[in-house]
């Protein structure tokens, strides 16, 4: 098709669809869409992280919130494209409150996706670019301060004689991000971290640690790796650059501070929130309250008969030291993802005798066919030359909304599970058990679903192969002095246990932080109700309590890793933003709590 034809065809709906909103024609507004189409809202219509799918739950939305809303001006930003008969386009748009950023799929006229985020709330955008701010005045006072005067002063000041409006608790990637993103909008804002430095959470990981993800997709908001930045970052590199980022962003951080305990106080509006900062205990008063603290929880930890009666070394895998000669030792890595492959590469180069318990089957993902077919159109050199950005690679991605991305996942997979099939038949020869998911939908809905259960190979899957590291199968029935008991009888012999058990829901930090009441109230987070292993339905559409309101006011949780941090604090700070101004902020579709913890 000519591209002034999709011009035309988009253009042709998009103005369609404006005057059905202006018009309040709800019914005729949710008929341009599929009969089974999907609108995937980022904040812009519902203030909240919504999927609505199909006409009914279109047009109920659009009823409860057009006039608030007041949508307008919608633009085509750049010419469409068209392929297998689908028409994508980058729109832009309006609201009240905002300016938006939009993507359109359209297949023979009608909208089968539609994805709408706010990008910046009028009245009250960053002070960027050509508004940026001068930083000094060419004026000769007395008394001026110097920019490291005000700022010393600021920070004597802030959590002691002003309060900050919001507090992260949690000062990795996440907590930074999002910190940086609400400096950038001034809204005053601590960041509690426990560790003595910005980047130390990083920093006591295991020493063969490094990320899996490629630098393209890891990013933080504002400032991105320089161009001659390894594909794979290894952990102490990315602890010193989270530090540096803290410092360069100007971040009110407060190293070296516990977290003791935090409640709403009703009376105030304000959370009351107790920290101990270099043994002085202070009280914070913030209106908003950010949990930052990853994507999980407590370590999962599990409880084996006779576990006090083993003689040898056992901790969970997120505290495995790393390095040192291990010459000789046996050790047994109950687990069988990403950690545990990491920990038995670790292990057997310093001279391990390494044995891995595979309890259920786990994906495998070699690293370079991930980047190849599934992160390379869109986070890669090939998908930069080709005008795909880092911000359109997130958009594009997050525009295809969870009922359908198994759909366009499944087909990668295919073709990787077809392009190493000897690689495959290989680890199943090894005696490994495999899986693509439940439905082949491969390694990011494993993700997205239970945050487990994959491994991104980096070389350990052929230590596997070839017998270096052994496998077995099975449960684990006890512990004994000297290893432990599977559930078939197989004795195994360890001086050290590791347990690569992953972890529990984030909640459970706000069990123990506010209340269990609170941690109830607030749900369960992370999974959107696939009805897959660890992801219980119903279905829910969007990940539990993520970057948007939850069923508790004025708190929030926000984590995810490098590329959903990065993305979605935007969102999050958006939010924050409008309720500190007192903007309108009628959250529509809460979400119901439907599991605990």
């Amino acid at each position: 098709m000519a591209d002034s034809a999709l011009e035309t065809g988009v253009e042709t709906w998009l103005n369609a669809f404006n005057t059905a909103l202006t018009g309040r024609n709800t019914t005729a507004a949710a008929e341009l869409f599929e009969e089974d189409g999907l609108w995937r809202d980022f904040v812009s219509f519902t203030w909240n992280l919504k999927t609505l799918e199909g006409h009914r739950e279109i047009s109920d939305m659009l009823d409860t919130v057009l006039d608030d809303v007041q949508p307008a001006n919608w633009q085509l930003t750049e010419q469409p494209t068209e392929a297998d008969g689908v028409t994508e386009a980058w729109i832009s748009f309006e609201t009240a409150a905002s300016r938006g950023w939009g993507h359109l799929r359209l297949r023979d006229g009608k909208a089968w996706t539609l994805l709408t985020t706010m990008q910046e709330l009028k009245g009250f955008e960053e002070a960027k670019g050509t508004n940026r701010p001068k930083g000094v005045e060419h004026t000769v006072e007395r008394g001026r301060k110097s920019w490291l005067e005000q700022k010393q002063e600021h920070q004597t000041r802030l959590g002691y004689e002003e309060q900050p409006y919001c507090v992260i608790v949690g000062g990795g990637q996440g907590g930074i991000g999002l910190a940086a993103r609400l400096r950038r909008l001034n809204v005053p804002t601590i960041v509690i971290e426990r560790n003595e430095n910005a980047g130390d959470s990083w920093r006591k990981r295991y020493k063969s640690l490094a990320l899996h993800d490629p630098v393209w997709y890891d990013h933080l908001p504002y400032l991105k790796f320089p161009d001659d930045w390894p594909v794979f970052a290894p952990k102490d590199k990315i602890g010193d650059w989270l530090e540096h980022y803290t410092a360069l962003m100007e971040l009110d951080y407060w190293s070296g501070t516990e977290c003791l305990g935090a409640r709403y106080e009703d009376d105030a509006g304000t959370w009351e929130l107790r920290v101990r900062r270099g043994g002085e205990d202070i009280t914070l008063h913030p209106q908003q309250l950010v949990f930052a603290l990853g994507v999980s929880g407590y370590p999962n930890v599990p409880e084996f008969e006779g576990a006090n009666a083993f003689l040898g070394e056992q901790y969970h895998s997120s505290k495995y030291p790393g390095g040192g000669d291990q010459t000789g030792k046996k050790a047994l890595i109950i687990g069988s993802n990403n950690s545990a492959h990491d920990i038995a590469a670790d292990l057997w180069e310093h001279g391990a005798d390494v044995t891995m318990l595979q309890r259920s089957s786990t994906h495998i993902v070699r690293s370079d066919s991930l980047m190849e077919y599934a992160l390379g159109d869109l986070y890669s050199e090939r998908a930069l030359a080709a005008g795909t950005t880092t911000e359109k690679a997130d958009m594009l991605f997050a525009s295809l909304p969870y009922r359908i991305l198994p759909d366009a996942q499944i087909p990668i997979y295919e073709r990787i599970a077809e392009h190493d099939a000897d690689f495959y038949d290989q680890l199943r020869d090894a005696g490994f058990s495999l899986d693509f998911g439940e439905d082949g939908s491969g390694l990011f809905l494993k993700y997205l679903r239970r945050g487990s259960g994959y491994y991104i190979d980096v070389g350990a899957s052929q230590l596997i192969i070839d017998g270096r590291v052994k496998l077995k199968q099975g449960q684990v029935s006890k512990l004994t002095g000297n290893g432990a008991v599977l559930d078939d009888g197989t004795e195994l012999d360890a001086d050290v246990i590791i347990y690569a058990t992953g972890y529990g829901s984030m909640n459970n930090w706000l069990a123990d932080l506010i209340s269990p009441e609170v941690a109830d109230q607030v749900g369960k987070c992370w999974g959107y109700g696939s009805g897959t292993t660890k992801d219980p339905g119903p279905w829910e559409g969007e990940l539990r309590n993520m970057w948007k309101p939850t069923n508790v006011d004025n708190l929030w949780i926000h984590g995810g890793n490098l590329h959903q941090s990065r993305h979605y604090s935007i969102f999050l700070a958006l939010q924050l933003k409008a309720r500190m101004e007192g903007v309108p902020t009628p959250v529509y579709g809460l979400q119901e709590v439907h599991h605990r913890r």
